[in-house]
């Protein structure tokens, strides 16, 4: 079985969220099960640091395929390289595209790129004929498996394609990103205009991109057997729950796993100390360092709540930021890393200069201090108002480190909530409130520091979340499953 990944992410070369961590790990569960991946992602600058590629790319990268001119969009090239780990990648080269400083979809000024259109239309246009009889390779895929708006038009160019094709995945790992586009877009990414309507890429006269892939897709899947439900209703459905709930007949499900040789406590080369759940005593060293590099109060004592986001209102990080004074009067400490909205980093840095002892934020992304803040914290909060699937509730878990999280998504499907019941079962990891208010995550936080008091307790709750299964192996096998149909419905490889 032949696979093409195309994403626009790829941990750790380049990473915004939680997408690139599931391309990064994902392709390496799969190969465990005999599938032949391959990953094309956009050649940025950063991925070609992280590769070792300089400006003459050297022969070993093997000679460069050109791809031709397309509507508004240049010409590139795909050049060859691969991971430490092995996975071969294809690099979508074009400079004139992704060849900018920074996040890959906004400019310094905080903004989308104005040509994304041409740079994602480019990158779903190439996926696509990888995925025909008239591709430049001899590898040729059975699937291409899109993830996110930035490929999915792969799909829509795969069911105008002439000949035989591959069949395709598309992957939400956001419904709210929608990659939507004047109609003018059509032309400039050399779109077949017959797919620019009702049943197509067409959303009300604008060009979308994932609705178009949501319509030509031969399977969908989202990362979540939640956030599948959920998005077939009108509150989560952004405007496309229609087009979806009729879908629903080839929409699966399928949470995610993390890489657990990554983010293993035993191992981990970024955190103070390594631990397991026989020896937490590695777990409060890394906590004393954390409240040390936060200038917070060293205390074993004082519980310390962890957050790793996106500072934006879909994270809850509103809700965060107006309890951080009941939380330090409790007293609790907080810890805060990310970036995003310049309102609440505004608001969350003046709340760590009013209460310097109680509260750090460090807006930054940092991954080593991503994964010292999972060793070291003894809570994590994820108030989310919506969650997809969510991957540092599972970190957390891994590490010991007990999440606190809003019922929505993929973190209703990964933490189970403590009560006198799954205590009782051994099945309790966490804590869980239902609705994204300030009180509900209020009084989940109060259930949590009482169940801190209880040494004994915690201990237990800090085990059962280090033994739960949140590797890749059941995840992958379902997608083989996916797979598996697609092929049996499109018919046999290129």
């Amino acid at each position: 079985m032949k696979i093409l990944f195309a994403t626009p992410e790829f941990a750790p070369l380049i990473k915004t969220g939680g997408l690139a961590d599931v391309a990064g790990s994902l392709p390496g569960a799969l190969a465990g099960l005999g599938v032949d991946v391959r990953v094309l992602l956009p050649a940025y600058p950063a991925v070609l640091r992280a590769l070792g590629i300089d400006e003459e790319y050297p022969v070993s990268l093997g000679p460069a395929i050109p791809i031709a001119a397309a509507g508004a969009m240049p010409s590139a090239r795909l050049l060859t390289a691969h991971t430490a780990q092995g996975v071969e990648l294809l690099l979508v080269h074009c400079p004139a595209l992704y060849e900018r400083p920074g996040n890959p979809y906004l400019g310094p000024d905080g903004k989308d790129w104005p040509d994304n259109d041409l740079r994602y239309g480019l990158f779903s246009r190439i996926a696509a004929l990888l995925g025909t009889d008239r591709s430049p390779l001899s590898w040729r895929p059975d699937v291409v498996h899109c993830h996110d708006w930035q490929a999915a038009l792969a799909p829509v160019h795969l069911v105008y394609a002439a000949g035989r094709r591959a069949g395709s995945v598309l992957t939400i790992h956001n419904l709210a990103y929608q990659g939507i586009f004047p109609s003018s877009a059509v032309a400039n990414i050399a779109l077949p205009p017959e797919s620019f309507a009702v049943d197509g890429a067409e959303y009300y006269n604008q060009l979308s991109f994932l609705k178009g892939g949501l319509a030509c897709a031969d399977a969908i899947t989202t990362v979540s057997p939640t956030y599948a439900r959920e998005i077939c209703g009108p509150a989560l459905g952004f405007g496309l729950q229609g087009l979806l709930s009729a879908r629903a007949n080839v929409l699966t499900g399928i949470l995610n796993g993390v890489d657990t040789q990554y983010w293993d406590p035993r191992t981990d080369p970024l955190i103070i100390q390594h631990f397991d759940e026989h020896s937490l005593d590695g777990k409060r060293a890394n906590k004393r360092a954390l409240q040390e590099s936060f200038g917070l109060t060293v205390s074993e004592e004082i519980p310390l709540l962890g957050v790793v986001s996106r500072l934006v209102e879909q994270k809850g990080i509103d809700l965060i930021a107006e309890l951080a004074p009941k939380i330090a009067a409790m007293p609790a400490q907080l810890v805060i890393q990310g970036l995003g909205d310049k309102a609440i980093e505004t608001r969350l840095q003046a709340l760590a200069k009013q209460l310097p002892r109680s509260v750090g934020v460090r807006i930054a992304f940092d991954e080593a201090l991503a994964h010292q803040i999972e060793a070291g914290a003894d809570a994590f909060l994820m108030p989310s108002r919506f969650e997809p699937c969510g991957m540092n509730q599972m970190y957390s878990q891994r590490y010991g480190t007990l999440p606190i999280v809003c019922r929505t998504g993929g973190l209703a499907d990964s933490v189970t909530d403590c009560t006198p019941e799954t205590l009782a079962a051994g099945t309790a990891s966490g804590f869980s409130f239902a609705l994204p208010t300030v009180p509900a995550l209020l009084d989940a936080i109060v259930r949590a520091l009482l169940v801190y008091r209880d040494r004994a307790t915690w201990t237990q709750l800090q085990k059962n979340a280090m033994a739960r299964d949140v590797s890749w192996s059941a995840s992958a096998a379902q997608y083989v499953q996916v797979y598996r149909r697609v092929i049996e419905r499109v018919g046999a490889a290129l």
